[in-house]
């Protein structure tokens, strides 16, 4: 059976009383400009924010003239358009008597791990010495996922790490702005240590679905994107759906403090798109959607070609579709990408019915992000026990640690799960910077929380971090000093969760905005924070709401001496 995906039939160019069309009309060179851009590509309903990045990618912005002209090529109102276009970070729409942006960006991210490592300095010395050079602009913005080359700065596409204002103008002025491939192990590499052997015994039956699913099961796989959902029993819930049912890949982790699935898809692109592929057999899914997030340019090519590569090696493979975010964490949520891959805002749905039974165009969905599928290869190779025996203190597993902040070798490290804070800092990476005491850390990106340095020896792995208010999330742990402040770092968790709140829901849209504005006066009113996180804990519709108090509470909780007058780090 084919996937039937929905087309939004809706015109914009409707009748007025008198006969004419109503409305504002595109100029024909705007149409004619939008037929060249769009060529022979479809023009579905679901294709909406792909086309959007288009004409941002062609012209530098959305003009109005060109949103008009895209409505009209897809047969889509043009408010459809406008509230699609506007919600995302990335399109920048140009409206009538307005100036079109510089049409080069320099991004400097912000958050926590850049703060810690003085983004703010670097973005005031770029903005003063750019000041008068026209072309281009200087903004601040969220987590950029390489937070182990704190601070750094994205030229156009091209991102630098360890970024220093002199070396920013050098790629200006050298007009390096493309985002360089990586190093990574193509199609070729992978097939000849031995890749795709496992996807071919379950097409051919020489490894059924059942030991397959057992095998995940019993290892005690778990999603690793932050939920923890147990992997094999996900795939038997979707698996157990009416047909047909699609899969849908996270690669969008905007998590501040997590860059691990970069790391991963940097290195060994096929090793997740193997897993990805076991997965998608097992539930019977007739096509895969990959969400990839859209500061990952390379990223992007690389996935690109070998798909293609692979897909012309072998037939019988389910349709593969590669997505492109444009700049929501909120689409890191999983029913907020489904709704951004339908080409629409990026807003969570309301629970149930759960994604596993409708999610994709209304079908079952089987939705992972791609740690948990890079796992599949390996555990089906060595065994259930060979991964369920690893671990510490009394948890079970292994985990990829994004590592960042006060360490001397920050970095995606493959530890065992329960390890502590502590312990990946001694042995992982490389001790405190010197002259930096360990104060607390982030177990879990921005939304896990904070603790101080006296739990450091908490095991860090699911469900082990409840009781403390926090929680280990995508396994990213932000390492600051007793020369940082942990009110600080909890208002710049709680500015980025404003920044990105979808804004469907009350508490969490004027909950972040109005604990931001309470959180940067001189003395905090604990007791009206309080009560404002406990609604938007309670209220909100998704995790993003629900989490962002985290910071704010800990920082009350664990950190008294900071709120105390002429208090200093103890």
């Amino acid at each position: 059976m084919n996937v039937v995906i929905p087309i939004h039939t809706e015109t914009s160019r409707r009748p007025a009383k008198g006969g004419g069309l109503r409305g504002r009309q595109a100029s024909p060179s705007a149409i004619e400009a939008m037929r060249a851009l769009l060529g022979d590509a479809p023009r579905r309903r679901d294709l909406l924010v792909e086309h959007l990045h288009r004409i941002q990618d062609a012209q530098g912005h959305l003009s109005v003239d060109m949103l008009a002209a895209l409505a009209e090529a897809m047969k889509l109102s043009q408010a459809e358009v406008h509230e699609v276009a506007s919600f995302y970070h990335h399109f920048d729409i140009v409206y009538e008597g307005e100036q079109a942006p510089a049409p080069l960006s320099l991004r400097v991210c912000t958050s926590l791990g850049c703060s810690i490592a003085g983004s703010a300095g670097l973005s005031l010395e770029l903005r003063t010495l750019l000041a008068e050079q026209s072309g281009v602009r200087v903004i601040e913005v969220p987590c950029v996922g390489r937070c182990e080359q704190a601070p750094v700065a994205v030229i156009g596409q091209r991102p630098l790490g360890h970024a220093t204002a002199a070396e920013a103008l050098k790629l200006l002025q050298q007009g390096q702005h493309q985002d360089p491939l990586p190093a990574y192990q193509p199609l070729a590499g992978y097939l000849a240590l031995g890749g795709y052997r496992l996807l071919d015994e379950l097409l051919i039956g020489a490894r059924s679905i059942d030991a397959t699913i057992h095998t995940l099961s019993e290892s005690g796989l778990r999603g690793l994107g932050g939920a923890g959902f147990p992997l094999g029993r996900k795939w038997s819930i979707v698996r157990a759906q009416a047909a047909p049912r699609l899969m849908a890949v996270n690669i969008d982790e905007g998590e501040p403090g997590t860059f691990k699935d970069r790391y991963y898809m940097e290195r060994e692109p096929h090793q997740f798109l193997e897993g990805m592929l076991i997965g998608a057999h097992c539930v019977a899914a007739e096509a895969i959607y990959i969400y990839l997030r859209d500061e990952y340019h390379a990223l992007r090519q690389v996935l690109s070609e070998e798909i293609a590569a692979l897909q012309a090696l072998r037939s019988g493979l389910p349709t593969i579709e590669l997505r492109r975010g444009a700049g929501a964490y909120i689409c890191g949520e999983e029913s907020a990408m489904i709704e951004s891959i339908e080409g629409k805002r990026g807003w969570p749905r309301q629970r149930p019915p759960y994604v596993a039974e409708r999610g994709l165009f209304g079908r079952p969905t089987l939705q992972h992000n791609i740690e948990s599928l890079h796992w599949v290869r390996t555990i089906l190779e060595r065994g259930a026990d060979w991964f369920s025996n690893q671990g510490r203190h009394g948890r079970k597993g292994l985990r990829s640690f994004s590592l960042s902040g006060r360490v001397n070798k920050p970095g995606v490290y493959l530890a065992p799960a329960g390890i502590t804070a502590q312990e990946l800092v001694d042995e992982y990476g490389g001790g405190m910077l010197a002259g930096h005491r360990l104060y607390g850390y982030f177990p879990g990106g921005a939304s896990g929380g904070m603790l101080p340095a006296s739990l450091a020896n908490v095991p860090l792995d699911f469900d082990t971090l409840q009781a403390h208010d926090c929680f280990i999330g995508s396994a990213a742990v932000i390492v600051f000093s007793d020369q940082d402040s942990a009110r600080d770092l909890a208002l710049n968790a709680m500015e980025f969760f404003e920044h990105e709140s979808c804004g469907q829901c009350v508490p969490c849209r004027e909950g972040t905005q109005r604990a931001v504005e309470l959180m940067r006066q001189p003395v905090w009113d604990q007791a009206l924070l309080e009560d404002l996180a406990a609604v938007m804990a309670d209220a909100s519709i998704c995790g993003l709401g629900q989490a962002a108090p985290n910071p704010l509470r800990c920082a009350m909780r664990y950190f008294p001496q900071e709120f105390s007058a002429g208090a200093a780090h103890e």
